[in-house]
């Protein structure tokens, strides 16, 4: 199994509670096309339950030989976001790509670099953001035999400063994983698992202490049981009785509807559930 970055490595559990529960929102669209020239071409939108409704429009163009990607969005908050890739051009196992973003109203500039570098047995990252600071963020992991350790640090290059840090442990083989994290310059402490019982059911839970807050353990366990090769349903619940239900179902070839609620299992007299809807469209 190829070394997972920082970021993810607790990737399938969080993954298993966050992802595909559609009731974040009251009602998200994605439509994905792809020329016959290779560009490819994504719409999003989303309606929250409160504020202003989101979108951008992005294209992708990508040149396989070279390695060479541009991509070019817009988004509803008229950001210009721009990031231009070269993956394996440089050395084997380098990505490097160059992100800037540009709002009109405003004049807002960004720039950012970044770099990925990946071994058989490492996977290093690092971030520079050129006209915030400068900033730099730079994490790595290390694995052996299915064993991970990793860590993470920001520098803030005007202050001369450390900002952050943070450490990560875990295991991982194709059944199951799991991680110990401790974010926050070692403030927030996770432990989290997720085993895929077979290949209907998969299973997970998180668990979360904020060592300078509260004293209590934060906890959440989740479920997804897959109906057919076309569908599947999902549930979770956490230590405060929220609970989440998802259904996603492959109408046709290319259309995928997805429905989600969520409950307050100790207030169920209030009007604080909600529910939401995805439709994602491919060509």
């Amino acid at each position: 199994m190829s070394i997972p970055a920082f970021s993810d490595i607790s990737k399938p559990s969080n993954d298993l509670l966050n992802k595909d529960f559609y009731h974040t929102a009251a009602a998200t669209l994605e439509v994905k096309s792809k020329a016959p020239n290779g560009v490819s071409f994504n719409v999003k939108g989303k309606s929250a339950h409160e504020g202003s409704t989101a979108g951008s429009i992005e294209a992708k163009y990508s040149d396989l030989p070279s390695g060479l990607a541009l991509t070019q969005a817009w988004t509803t908050s008229n950001s210009l976001d721009t990031k231009v890739e070269l993956d394996n051009s440089i050395s084997k196992g380098l990505k490097a790509e160059v992100q800037t973003q540009f709002i009109p109203s405003t004049q807002s500039k960004g720039a950012k670099v970044n770099l990925y570098f990946k071994q058989p047995n490492l996977n290093a990252r690092a971030f520079f953001d050129l006209l915030k600071g400068p900033t730099a963020h730079v994490d790595a992991v290390l694995g052996h035999e299915g064993f991970l350790v990793g860590a993470e640090a920001g520098y803030d290059v005007q202050k001369a400063a450390i900002t952050k840090y943070s450490a990560a442990v875990g295991y991982t083989i194709p059944e199951y994983t799991a991680g110990i994290t401790a974010t926050n310059n070692l403030s927030v402490f996770s432990a989290s698992y997720y085993h895929r019982v077979n290949s209907q059911v998969e299973a997970g839970a998180k668990a979360s202490w904020d060592s300078k807050g509260s004293d209590k353990v934060g906890l959440e366990v989740a479920s997804k049981y897959r109906l057919d090769p076309t569908s599947f349903a999902k549930a979770k619940i956490n230590d405060r009785g929220i609970a989440a239900l998802a259904y996603n179902v492959l109408l046709r070839p290319g259309v995928t509807l997805g429905l989600g609620a969520s409950f307050d299992t100790q207030n169920l007299n209030e009007a604080a559930h909600k529910v939401g809807a995805s439709f994602t469209f491919e060509a």
